[in-house]
């Protein structure tokens, strides 16, 4: 069977794949990884359902976020440490609608160092823990939604609807860089998964729950 399951914050996505397992005592899968910080749908796989991941896992996805504008940290998003500020632009002088408009379409991602990708083998953020930093290739992502509106004078809400594999730490830091300034993601949640929506999400509780009734 496949389960929309709702991660929650401080939470790997693997430690509610092992959660899962420990409810089920069967194969467990998910069909793409969420930050720990961030929360969200969460797509599982049980049992010989796990196959059925490979065709989910390229589904478009939506987000929520929020980017704080003039800071910018190690790992993109609020776990990381500031590595340096800058001043930030009149934010009511900004044409945010003009701003998110041109990050539509087809495009080239640099993959980050703090990601759950391999390169040779070895998860980057194993070696961007370690300091080491190694050439990624660029992944072609589409945004086919993008929304920005100001909180305030240094805080922006963002949404997004993209296509698999596409990180929104990096295109937080990219929005941040075109207003003028430097950010980072302070805030994440996956909103949808294809069909897969945040408000039919199961709780780990209330999946044992019915797993068990």
């Amino acid at each position: 069977m496949i389960y929309n399951i709702y991660k929650p914050k401080d939470f790997s996505s693997f430690s509610v794949v092992k959660q899962i397992k420990r409810i089920t005592h069967e194969k467990v899968g998910h069909s793409g990884t969420l930050d720990p910080f961030a929360d969200g749908v969460l797509v599982l796989g049980v049992g010989k359902s796990t196959k059925k991941l490979s065709d989910i896992i390229q589904y478009d996805k939506t987000y929520e976020g929020v980017i704080k504008l003039g800071e910018q940290t190690d790992t993109k998003d609020l776990t990381g440490s500031v590595i340096k500020t800058q001043e930030v632009p009149d934010i009511k002088d900004i044409d945010l609608d003009a701003i998110s408009e041109s990050f539509l379409g087809v495009q080239m991602q640099d993959t980050p160092m703090y990601s759950a990708r391999k390169v040779n083998g070895v998860r980057l953020y194993k070696l961007a823990r370690k300091n080491i930093s190694v050439k990624r290739n660029p992944k072609q992502i589409e945004i086919k939604y993008l929304e920005c509106r100001a909180i305030d004078d240094a805080t922006l809400h963002i949404k997004v609807e993209c296509s698999s594999g596409t990180y929104i730490r990096v295109l937080a830091e990219d929005i941040a860089k075109k207003i003028g300034t430097i950010g980072h993601l302070t805030k994440l949640t996956r909103t949808t998964v294809g069909s897969f929506s945040l408000d039919e999400s199961l709780t780990v509780e209330k999946f044992e729950e019915e797993w068990k009734s």
